[in-house]
C-alpha cells in the first residue's frame, strides 16, 4: 500500500521536484503574488508572518504581494512598501518565517503608475505614467469595483532614469530584508505595463512608438536590477494579452514574444506569464490565443498563471506548457493546497467579498487547514 501511495504521488506532475536556477523546488505549485491590502501605513504587519508561513512548504516557492518601490508607487490602500528602512525591517520577520519552514520567497516590485489617486501620492500630486491619458475603464482590475483614478502626469526622460533607479534600490532593499530574489511586476496595467502597451504609451521619444522603444524602460529596469542582485535572482511578470486598467495592446503575440526573447537574452531566472484567457483578474474565457510561442522564446523557467486548477495545472506541466503553475485564489483559501492536491480532496471555497478587506484574520489567516476542517 505504501509503495502504491508513493507511485500515486509521483504521478502528480504538479508535485514533482524542479530545479529553478540555484533553487531546488520540491513541487511545481507557486503562491501567486496577490495584493491583500492589510499592510497598514504601507508597511508589512505581524499578521503577514502567519499568512505567508501558513502557505509555506519545504522547497515551495512563494511570490510576495506587490510592494511599492517609492513614495509615488502606491495605488491602493494598505499595500506594502520596500523603499524605506522601516519597510525592510518590517519584512524581515515575514521572510524569516518562510525560510524557517524551508520556503523560497521572492518580493514582487511594483509601481502602480496611473492606476492611482492623488490621495496616495506625495503632497497630493498626480500619479506618474508614460502618458497623461487617464484610465477610462469604469471598473478596477477585479472587473467589479468602480474605478476612480486621478489623471496622470507624463514622466520626463530624466524622471524615467530615476524610476529605474528606484527599482534597483528596491531590489537591494528586498535582498537586505532577506528575500531570495525579486519579481518585477510588468503586468496588469501598472507602470511597467503602461510603457509596454501601445494602447497607453503615446510617447514620441525613445520610450514610445516602436515595439523596441516601448520595451526600453522595462528592459532598463530588468538590467538595473540584474546588475544589482544578479540575473539569477530576477523574475518578470507579464500580461501581454490582458487589458486590465485600460491597458491593452494592438498586437499582444508580438509584444509577448519580443519581451520573452529579450528577457531570455538577459539571462533572468524566470518569466511569469498571465494566460490570455484571463479577461479579468478572476474570470477566464475560452480563447484561441496561447502563451506557447512565449514559452518557446524564453529559455529560463516559465511560470504560467490564470485560473488554473488541479486538473489543468497537472496537464500543463505534463505537456511541457509550463515549468511551474502559480495559484492565487485557491492558495488563498487553502493554505495547505499542495497537500490537498496530493490527496485530491475538496478545497475550501474562497470568499471574494473578503479578498480586499483590512481584517487581519477574516479572508486572510482564517481559512482552515485539513486537520481543522470538521
Amino acid at each position: 500500500m505504501e509503495a502504491e501511495g508513493q507511485r500515486k504521488k509521483e504521478a502528480i506532475p504538479l508535485l514533482t521536484p524542479y530545479r529553478m536556477g540555484k533553487f531546488h523546488l520540491s513541487h511545481r505549485m507557486v503562491l501567486a503574488p496577490m495584493s491583500r491590502l492589510r499592510s497598514y501605513n504601507f508597511t508589512a504587519q505581524p499578521h503577514a508572518v502567519l499568512y505567508y508561513s501558513q502557505r509555506t512548504t519545504r522547497g515551495g516557492f512563494l511570490i510576495g504581494e506587490a510592494s511599492g518601490i517609492s513614495d509615488t508607487a502606491q495605488g491602493y490602500p494598505n499595500t506594502p512598501g520596500i523603499w524605506r528602512k522601516e519597510h525592510v525591517e518590517a519584512w524581515k520577520p515575514v521572510v524569516d518565517a518562510v525560510h524557517e519552514k524551508g520556503g523560497i520567497f521572492f518580493c514582487q516590485l511594483w509601481h502602480a503608475g496611473r492606476a492611482s489617486k492623488y490621495e496616495y501620492q506625495p503632497n497630493g500630486h498626480p500619479p506618474i505614467s508614460c502618458t497623461d491619458k487617464p484610465i477610462t475603464s469604469e471598473a478596477q482590475i477585479d472587473g467589479t469595483t468602480a474605478a476612480d483614478y486621478s489623471p496622470p502626469r507624463r514622466l520626463s526622460v530624466q524622471e524615467i532614469f530615476q524610476v529605474v533607479d528606484d527599482f534597483r534600490v528596491a531590489a537591494r532593499n528586498a535582498r537586505e530584508a532577506g528575500f531570495d530574489g525579486v519579481e518585477i511586476h510588468a503586468a496588469n496595467g501598472y507602470l511597467v505595463d503602461q510603457f509596454l502597451k501601445d494602447g497607453v504609451n503615446d510617447r514620441r521619444d525613445e520610450y514610445g512608438g516602436s515595439l523596441e522603444n516601448r520595451c526600453r524602460f522595462p528592459l532598463q529596469v530588468v538590467e538595473a536590477i540584474a546588475d544589482e542582485i544578479g540575473a539569477d535572482r530576477v523574475g518578470v511578470r507579464l500580461s501581454p494579452f490582458a487589458d486590465y486598467n485600460d491597458c491593452g495592446d494592438s498586437n499582444p503575440p508580438a509584444l509577448g514574444i519580443y519581451m520573452a526573447q529579450e528577457l531570455s537574452k538577459r539571462g533572468i531566472l524566470y518569466c511569469h506569464m498571465i494566460e490570455p484567457r484571463m479577461i479579468t483578474q478572476f474570470e477566464r474565457v475560452e480563447t484561441k490565443s496561447s502563451h506557447g510561442p512565449m514559452r518557446e522564446a524564453f529559455k529560463g523557467t516559465f511560470i504560467a498563471a490564470g485560473g488554473y486548477n488541479r486538473e489543468d495545472g497537472n496537464e500543463a506541466i505534463a505537456n511541457g506548457n509550463a515549468d511551474l503553475i502559480a495559484f492565487g485564489r485557491l492558495f488563498l483559501a487553502n493554505p495547505d493546497l499542495p497537500k490537498r492536491f496530493e490527496l485530491d480532496i475538496p478545497l475550501n471555497r474562497y470568499d471574494r467579498s473578503t479578498f480586499y478587506t483590512s481584517d487581519p484574520i477574516v479572508g486572510y489567516t482564517g481559512y482552515p487547514f485539513l486537520d481543522q476542517t470538521p
